[in-house]
């Protein structure tokens, strides 16, 4: 008879997740989201593999508005069944989708550009962005927006936007991104919605939520290496989509 002992493996408990945000509870804060009131719609759109539990924004940036819809899935049949709201005027509602398309090879000012069909930038930018009644965001890596985008065929009857960023995401180390233009669902939303209704404070509001998530992460991150986001392979670069894009 043997004298060893049998040694049985400890199998940690699951860390609780907060049911809004869907993050692990240590990272949750929630209980700080100031709610913003905006005249424009909030479509997130979010790939099924996106599964960035600890760094994704998407939950966290719809909790700021009270009308935000969060859909997960690769496809639906118009914008209309994605909102489950009715909608009159697809193209008043714009899509952020970075794709192959560069604000610095384009030549422009300005931090939001309105393309035409042929992914050059469009005419009377105004006029265009004026009119939107609101956004439409692919959250996933840089090859999940671009599945959502191909599955999505009504997209192209919506008006499509990429941005020109003054600064690159706050991800900084966290994240690399492979491209200036290439932020988080929380800061893309922040440079758009602001831009669009000419209201700073909603940047402000969403980029101080970005910094308090990614200060707790660090705060955390030493004590609970479970928590540490999964490497991304090459071909799964993130970018918004989020375009975040690209969340």
């Amino acid at each position: 008879m043997s004298n060893s002992a049998e040694t049985t493996a400890v199998v940690p408990e699951p860390i609780p997740e907060c049911p809004h945000c869907q993050k692990p509870m240590p990272l949750c804060i929630c209980d700080s989201v100031t709610p913003i009131k905006s005249r424009l719609g909030l479509l997130i759109l979010q790939h099924p593999q996106e599964q960035d539990r600890a760094l994704g924004t998407a939950r966290l940036l719809a909790k700021h508005f009270a009308g935000a819809t969060v859909r997960v899935g690769l496809s639906w049949p118009s914008l209309s069944k994605a909102l489950a709201l009715p909608v009159e005027n697809a193209s008043r509602w714009a899509v952020l989708y970075l794709g192959s398309a560069r604000a610095v090879d384009l030549d422009v000012e300005g931090e939001i550009v309105a393309l035409n069909r042929k992914g050059e930038v469009a005419e009377n930018q105004r006029a265009i962005l004026g009119k939107l009644e609101g956004v439409v965001l692919l959250d996933g890596t840089w090859s999940q927006a671009k599945a959502l985008w191909w599955r999505n065929p009504w997209m192209l009857k919506c008006q499509r936007v990429i941005l020109n960023p003054a600064h690159p995401s706050r991800y900084g180390r966290l994240r690399k991104e492979p491209r200036k233009d290439g932020l988080s669902t929380i800061e893309a939303a922040a440079t758009l919605l602001a831009g669009l209704e000419r209201r700073p404070d909603i940047a402000e509001t969403l980029n101080a939520s970005f910094e308090r998530l990614l200060t707790r992460y660090r705060e955390v991150q030493a004590e609970m290496p479970e928590l540490a986001p999964k490497p991304v392979a090459k071909d799964r670069r993130r970018g918004v989509r989020r375009g975040k894009r690209p969340s």
